[in-house]
């Protein structure tokens, strides 16, 4: 079981077993917060969470994962700071001066004939 799926996990039952709540606090996407708990409950061999319509509740194996879970995160380090700022774009080259402007009502601009 990864760091990462235990957080998710976690965060999960600290929203209340409801995912689209866990999904804003963590800033995952809710399918991948589905996907990680669909692994969790394979690799556990038991189901974490009785599913129904009224909301989700935890099992008796979910509550044992949960106290194991919060104990591997704490022993844990912790996870590298996210840049605040945005990330960049892919950088383009220069190639040269380029086409001059379109100016609605002027003509096209004509290229320059080469010299012989």
């Amino acid at each position: 079981m990864k760091i990462a799926q235990l957080r998710h996990f976690v965060a999960i039952v600290d929203a209340g077993n409801h995912v689209p709540r866990a999904a804003d606090a963590t800033g995952a996407a809710l399918a991948s917060l589905y996907t990680t708990i669909d692994r969790l409950e394979e690799e556990a061999g038991h189901p974490l969470f009785t599913r129904a319509r009224s909301g989700w509740t935890l099992t008796p194996a979910g509550a044992l994962l949960l106290d194991e879970a919060r104990r591997r995160i704490a022993e844990a380090p912790a996870p590298p700071a996210r840049p605040s700022g945005p990330s960049g774009g892919k950088a383009k080259a220069s190639k040269g001066k380029g086409r001059a402007p379109v100016v609605k009502g002027e003509p096209k601009p004509f290229k320059k004939r080469q010299g012989r």
